[in-house]
């Protein structure tokens, strides 16, 4: 989620940049995507999740020493820029970049709608229902922020620290209602399964690389930049391991199959009761919430900064009269959003999503490797994460061509119009040279 520092304080210190990177991972991702790698990896879904820590750390390093180097709230966008002459490619990477926030704005739409309409009951718990809340509260925030109105840094710490809090209890509770045969054995879906797994839930890592963006606000950078990313992935790796155990120890497959979009739910019964599921319920509508007004507020601002840099047409960069709000870039992502969430099915949505981050992290650690001498980094992690994210988009791509070829025509097609928009609307592009 691209947001602005929400904080008031002068400077960032490092606590404050572990909760933006923890909080910008721990979204509404967590409370959907769960089921959907437990259904691919089995028993392999805490390490499934593990295993995407490991890519993120791998990029985090490569985030860390060109954050440090550029101190540019451009991030991505700028490192893309100074490592291909091709200018193009920073630009194909910025709209994949908006685009990769679409997808995640549409997953957490997603959840919420699938979490809101169980909470309701069986009777209203429908496919109607869930894409009503879904189209609900992003029409809701597309007015919150045509209005102005952001979160305040203390009610977005607060959240952050509830839904922590909140999946922690699940956890803790959850460990003692573990039964082992539901763990064992560990590869029951072969350790491609695993790899799959990672792939398909990769969109619950996208967040960490916020922290760079804020390198010309926090306390000692060359100390806490790296620090602050390396700690909230481990946090949050943790967090997630912890959550996924839980889940694949008290489900059977049956159960994860059939209540997939809000399994997480259904698994803190076992422990928690009704209590449980409401509780982790609340967590998923609370979470989301917030990650759709974050992501949505930043996203605009990410098409307005790119309009004003020719990337994107013009009308991305208009604002109201009296505030400085981007309405045209407002209104135009989140009737995308609501189109897609609306069209596209769970595994659609996460996996453009998950497909378009691991794309944007190979990008972010061959930038890294081109600029190795430049930085002053080493070639082995970012070539590690490259290796390792590229791996994972291959079995994520040939999962799909097996198993949904429908969905990875849809991506496909997405990625087709990006590109073409890329080199049609922007000044830079070779039609227009």
């Amino acid at each position: 989620m691209p947001i602005q520092n929400p904080l008031t304080a002068d400077q960032l210190s490092l606590p404050e940049l572990i909760a933006l990177g923890v909080g910008g991972m721990v979204g509404g991702g967590i409370f959907s995507v769960l089921g959907l790698s437990a259904l691919v990896s089995g028993h392999a879904a805490p390490l499934a999740f593990a295993f995407g820590g490991v890519i993120a750390l791998l990029t985090g390093y490569s985030y860390t020493r060109l954050g440090l180097h550029f101190r540019s709230d451009g991030g991505s966008f700028t490192y893309l820029e100074h490592a291909f002459r091709q200018r193009n490619v920073a630009g194909i990477g910025g709209w994949l970049l908006l685009v990769g926030y679409i997808g995640t704005m549409g997953l957490y739409a997603y959840t919420f709608g699938a979490y809101g309409a169980a909470m309701l009951g069986d009777r209203l718990n429908t496919p109607l229902m869930q894409h009503v809340l879904a189209s609900l509260v992003l029409l809701i925030f597309l007015g919150i922020n045509l209005y102005g109105v952001k979160a305040s840094g203390t009610t977005e710490l607060i959240l952050v620290a509830v839904k922590v809090a909140i999946l922690a209890i699940f956890a803790v509770a959850g460990l003692m209602t573990l039964q082992s045969d539901r763990l064992l054995p560990v590869f029951n879906k072969g350790v491609v399964g695993l790899i799959m797994g990672a792939a398909l839930i990769f969109v619950a890592y996208e967040g960490f690389e916020l922290i760079p963006n804020a390198v010309n606000e926090m306390e000692d950078p060359q100390r806490n930049l790296g620090r602050g990313i390396f700690i909230s992935i481990l946090i949050t790796t943790a967090i997630y391991i912890g959550v996924a155990l839980v889940a694949v120890g008290n489900l059977t497959p049956e159960e994860i199959n059939q209540y997939k979009e809000y399994a997480l739910a259904v698994a803190a019964k076992p422990a928690l009761g009704e209590f449980g599921f409401l509780l982790i319920g609340l967590g998923a509508l609370l979470s989301t919430s917030s990650a759709i007004n974050a992501t949505l507020f930043g996203t605009a601002r990410l098409g307005m900064v790119m309009a004003q840099e020719e990337e994107l047409p013009k009308a991305f960069s208009y604002t109201a009269r009296t505030k400085p709000v981007p309405w045209v870039s407002l209104v135009v992502i989140s009737l995308v959003t609501l189109v897609f969430v609306n069209i596209a099915n769970l595994t659609i949505i996460s996996s453009f999503a998950s497909s378009t981050f691991l794309l944007i992290f190979i990008a972010i650690n061959l930038s890294a490797i081109r600029l190795k001498q430049t930085i002053g980094a080493n070639a082995w992690a970012p070539g590690l994460g490259l290796m390792l994210a590229a791996a994972s988009w291959v079995v994520l791509m040939g999962y799909l061509w097996r198993h949904s070829p429908e969905s990875l025509y849809q991506i496909a097609f997405f990625y087709i119009v990006v590109v073409g928009a890329e080199l049609l609307f922007s000044r830079r592009a070779l039609i227009r040279r």
